[in-house]
């Protein structure tokens, strides 16, 4: 006999992690809006969103780090906030900022951050070798966290957040601030992770980081899911298959009169107009033509629907 769950599922359906109408609001004001999600074993999910959309109150939700006003949260099978130190013992966390204790080498670091989830000496030691060349930090072992680079302390912590062996990875914004070589780094590391079987919930702000490792994701506005899906289908759904990136003074001036006459999308940003096509081939022809003007022909991508259905005005 199957157990029933207090989400209305069979234990035989269980997800990594589930909320179901979560929302939270400060001073008065809902920054989680009664938002669902679920996750499931072995994927890695993307939540994307602007500066404020609710996404790292969402994993602090989901981690039990605070309570929610309202709504459910299961994570690896357990009611969250009320069995939260229970799961996080099986969950790994990657913060936004690096909170690495600067007193410690690279090895201490890892043992003593071990020793939070009640895992013995001798244990965490014999972990400790495969972590450091997973993060490609085998030499460094006796090192301070002063002479890691940006690149290394991030990979220090992503290997830390592995000591437990957890199920379920929490990563949020783990390549914000690195190089595109460290960035092509942890990306490799985390696909390996994947295939492995551990599963991830990143929240990230480059849409290609979610487009290249994100089996689903969620774009999160405002406390709110605005749309849900692979992200190949996004793309699919919300936009135009090709798109024209058009720069130089003229280029508003050449969408109003070109763009418009054959019935094409257009967004200005400053001096950039980005026009949105099903065929692009009349737009590039033109521009072909048009010596004043500097053009970028190309597939249309995740940051493209992202703004799209965020707009592109700033957000602080």
């Amino acid at each position: 006999m199957t157990r029933a769950d207090p989400f209305g599922m069979n234990s035989d359906n269980a997800s990594c992690l589930r909320a179901s109408g979560l929302r939270k609001s400060y001073s008065g004001q809902e920054v989680v809006a009664g938002i669902d999600l679920e996750l499931r074993p072995g994927e890695c999910f993307g939540l994307l969103g602007p500066n404020g959309a609710g996404k790292t109150t969402t994993l602090r939700l989901c981690l039990g780090l605070i309570d929610p006003d309202g709504g459910r949260i299961e994570v690896l099978g357990l009611p969250v906030p009320e069995r939260a130190r229970e799961a996080r013992r099986r969950v790994g966390v990657v913060p936004q900022a690096d909170n690495l204790d600067p007193d410690f080498t690279v090895e201490e670091n890892l043992l003593v951050y071990g020793r939070y989830f009640g895992l013995a000496a001798a244990e965490v030691r014999s972990r400790i070798p495969a972590l450091l060349e997973f993060a490609g930090l085998g030499p460094r072992a006796d090192s301070r966290i002063q002479t890691l680079s940006g690149g290394m302390k991030r990979r220090l912590t992503l290997a830390r957040a592995l000591i437990n062996d957890p199920d379920l990875i929490f990563l949020d914004e783990p390549t914000t601030g690195l190089d595109p070589q460290a960035r092509h780094l942890i990306w490799e590391r985390l696909r390996r992770l994947l295939a492995q079987g551990k599963t991830i919930f990143l929240t990230t702000h480059f849409m290609d980081e979610a487009e290249r490792l994100a089996h689903r994701l969620a774009i999160l506005d405002r406390g709110r899911i605005i749309a849900q899906g692979a992200p190949r289908e996004l793309i699919a759904r919300h936009i135009e298959p090709q798109v024209v990136e058009v720069y130089g003074d003229g280029a508003g001036r050449w969408a109003r009169e070109f763009g418009r006459a054959r019935s094409v999308r257009c967004e200005q940003a400053g001096e950039t107009v980005f026009c949105y096509a099903r065929d692009a081939g009349p737009l590039v022809q033109n521009l072909d033509q048009q010596d004043a003007l500097r053009y970028l022909h190309r597939q249309a991508n995740l940051e493209d629907v992202f703004l799209k259905l965020t707009g592109r005005e700033l957000r602080d």
